[in-house]
């Protein structure tokens, strides 16, 4: 497993959950590359719940891809709470999800300022049309950490709809 007991154990009980209400779930993500997508699809039987998931670690692949519009991400940066909400509220626009999770963060090291430092992560989840934020201050805790604590977040955040 590419993944511990703990995420792995929070992935399986997510699907079970949307898989129970037939709900999809899509994500959209920067700082984890995927991560949390891999860690739904290492459950088997995932496909029944999972119908996409969007890298869009640049910018441009934000804009293009999600629909970001490039005003927003000029103004308040990528690692913002607009940034996020919109790319949570697009990438349930453009699927067939039920639910969507969306992130964006400094995983450092370094990379990061005063205002948006390293280990800082925006997130949104979209159910519904219905979009919520939470932001999360992990610190710079190594870039592998802050990568799995978003992932964790991430969990949280969704089975938090259910």
């Amino acid at each position: 497993m590419l993944f511990d007991k703990q995420l792995t154990d929070k992935a399986e009980k997510l699907l079970k959950l949307a898989g129970e209400k037939k709900m999809r779930i899509a994500t959209a993500e920067s700082c984890t590359g995927g991560l949390i997508a891999a860690l739904m699809t290492e459950i088997p039987g995932s496909s029944i719940v999972v119908g996409r998931s969007f890298i869009t670690y640049s910018n441009r692949a934000k804009h293009e891809i999600l629909h970001v519009p490039a005003e927003l991400l000029r103004e308040h940066g990528a690692v913002s709470e607009p940034v996020v909400r919109a790319m949570a509220q697009n990438t349930f626009d453009m699927t067939s999800a039920h639910l969507t999770i969306a992130v964006s963060g400094i995983a450092g090291p370094g990379g990061g300022s005063a205002e948006k430092p390293a280990g800082l992560v925006h997130m949104a989840t979209c159910l519904d049309g219905d979009v919520i934020h939470v932001k999360q201050e992990f610190g710079d805790i190594g870039r592998t950490e802050v990568r799995l604590a978003t992932v964790n977040a991430a969990m949280d955040m969704l089975l938090a709809r259910f």
